[in-house]
């Protein structure tokens, strides 16, 4: 039987989007701005595109999980993020449950 890759990426791309939130904040306990961001994670082995990554940063500002501001840096303008206190505290409460779901799919798998 052969793999539907087209199944495949839908649900790749799921189990990515989850995955996605933790690392980013994971990654903005110390401030960045978008480019240092990627670059960070792609890194540690998860790239992700421009157009998936600056929505998730205005949607988690948004949300009250980071704060950000506009700041001049070689001569170039540039939105840095950092967690806000609430990102903090989310991103504990999420790894205590990203360690936990990763354990029981350890015995699982």
């Amino acid at each position: 039987m052969t793999l539907d890759t087209e199944l495949f990426e839908s649900m790749r791309l799921e189990l990515r989007r989850g995955s996605l939130v933790l690392a980013v904040l994971a990654r903005l306990t110390e401030e960045r701005y978008g480019y240092t961001l990627r670059q960070a994670l792609a890194a540690d082995g998860l790239e992700m595109e421009e157009s998936t990554l600056y929505p998730l940063l205005r949607r988690l500002e948004t949300q009250g999980l980071l704060h950000s501001e506009w700041r001049e840096e070689e001569k170039r303008k540039k939105r840095f993020y950092r967690l806000s206190p609430m990102g903090v505290a989310m991103l504990a409460a999420l790894t205590v449950e990203w360690r936990g779901i990763n354990a029981s799919l350890d015995k699982i798998l």
